[in-house]
């Protein structure tokens, strides 16, 4: 390859089967995702046309859009999220995929799964039929979400026609200040940008606050890439990206594990690649976000007040406060919260109820909160029962539930009531998302976690030593 190619023309080209002209890439599927909600249509076609998943062994499945996230051994209640389970269960069987359902010990939200496993690998191409897959990217994969039509593609040749998207660069150099978590470096990337900003590009996160972030906290800013309309993003890999998965169980074993270190270590973007759009931000110009309109731009810094609209978006923002119940020049600090939620692909991790377990612990849950905390897989609930960051959690009054992906889209039981506020660690702030006529506003797990004990909106930095 040329010597001047950025780390996604690297995954690309090496992935692309065949070239249309002037149209699409026909580009090879390396892992491929799969849940209870966008896979029935898929594979009713599939049987239709009387075709097997061509490379089963590539294919993973979970359950965790429709789950419950209390008393997952008992038969599901709803009808139609027990029969999405029974059918992907049904459909893995007959086609011998993977699948991990309610009670398997690898169970839980399927962008929490494959990194824990070590399914997400760089320079992997990764799709699923779920727009959060960009989350993946965290590890310097190619991830991005599907349609169902693209799932049966996928399972049935292991490929996908894709318009090869531009190429942005989003570099923020410095350190960050007390309290700013990598949700709040999404957050402040977001109402820069705006939610279509990034819309027809690939991005490329660099610079400091990238490097010195934990993979979980490079999973929340790829995951949140969606949300200014990206394709998807990506960091270069690293040692912390190695060191995480060595040893998982689907990643390359003895000889084979530095075969594949040595194509992971030519991922990165040369001096000389070419960007079609860039940015630049300091971290020092970041403090703790939150959002207090009806999409994840509308964020502002907690200290700061809600702003007044440009005239070109006075309609929608007037719409969206009038929504909301807010006002122009209104601070956010003090507003009455009623349900919290911890969980998510986007902050469902075990480094998030460590988060929130520094701000609760030695308080209490505030009597007027409901509060739901839901890891993002089996595996996160054991490891915070190990260390005891369950038991602080405990120790402050709350309660925490079994995983899946519960309030993040209310596919679920767990609804917000029609007009109640809930602050959550999720990643969309759209109208009716965590319920019909439900409020909510985005924040990270520290922000979730004051507003959790004092039942308002809180600074959290005024928790942190």
């Amino acid at each position: 390859m040329e010597n001047n190619l950025t780390l996604f023309d690297k995954v690309w080209e090496s992935h692309v089967v065949k070239r249309v002209s002037q149209g699409p890439d026909i580009l090879f599927i390396d892992r491929h995702l799969v849940h209870e909600v966008t896979s029935p249509v898929a594979f009713q076609g599939m049987k239709e046309r009387n075709i097997k998943v061509l490379f089963p062994e590539r294919t993973f499945a979970t359950a965790d859009h429709n789950t419950p996230t209390v008393n997952q051994h008992l038969p599901v209640e709803d009808p139609m999220s027990a029969n999405q389970l029974k059918t992907l269960e049904n459909n893995t069987k007959e086609h011998e995929v993977s699948y991990w359902g309610l009670g398997h010990e690898k169970n839980g939200i399927v962008h929490v799964i494959g990194p824990e496993n070590g399914i997400t690998l760089p320079g992997a191409t990764i799709v699923c039929g779920d727009s959060h897959t960009s989350t993946h990217g965290a590890f310097g994969a190619i991830a991005f979400g599907i349609g169902t039509s693209e799932v049966e593609m996928v399972l049935s040749t292991q490929c996908v026609m894709q318009m090869k998207p531009n190429k942005m660069r989003i570099k923020i150099d410095g350190s960050l200040k007390k309290g700013v978590s990598p949700k709040d470096v999404a957050l402040f990337i977001i109402s820069k940008l705006s939610t279509s900003g990034a819309t027809g590009y690939f991005v490329e996160y660099t610079g400091d606050v990238f490097s010195n972030m934990s993979m979980e906290g490079r999973m929340t800013v790829c995951n949140l890439s969606i949300e200014m309309g990206a394709r998807g993003g990506m960091i270069a890999p690293d040692q912390k990206t190695y060191d995480s998965l060595k040893d998982k169980e689907f990643t390359p074993k003895d000889n084979r594990w530095d075969t594949a270190m040595e194509y992971w270590n030519t991922l990165y973007s040369d001096e000389k690649a070419v960007f079609d759009m860039e940015y630049i931000f300091e971290a020092e110009n970041i403090e703790p976000m939150i959002t207090y309109g009806t999409n994840p731009g509308m964020a502002i810094g907690v200290s700061k007040n809600i702003p007044k609209s440009t005239p070109s978006g006075e309609k929608s923002h007037a719409k969206s406060l009038n929504y909301m119940g807010f006002k122009d020049g209104e601070s956010m600090i003090g507003k009455k919260i009623d349900f919290v939620f911890l969980g998510s692909c986007t902050n469902g991790r075990a480094e998030d109820f460590k988060a929130f377990a520094e701000i609760v612990k030695g308080q209490k849950k505030s009597k007027n909160i409901t509060a739901w905390l839901v890891p993002g897989s089996h595996v996160v609930t054991k490891e915070i029962r190990k260390n005891g960051v369950a038991k602080t959690i405990e120790e402050a009054g709350f309660e925490i539930r079994e995983p899946g992906c519960s309030a993040c889209l209310a596919m679920n039981d767990d609804k917000v009531p029609s007009g109640k506020y809930a602050i959550s660690t999720s990643n969309r702030n759209f109208e009716g998302r965590q319920g019909p006529g439900s409020r909510t506003i985005l924040a990270s797990p520290i922000m979730v976690a004051a507003a959790a004990i004092t039942g308002k909106v809180t600074d959290p930095r005024k928790y942190i030593d």
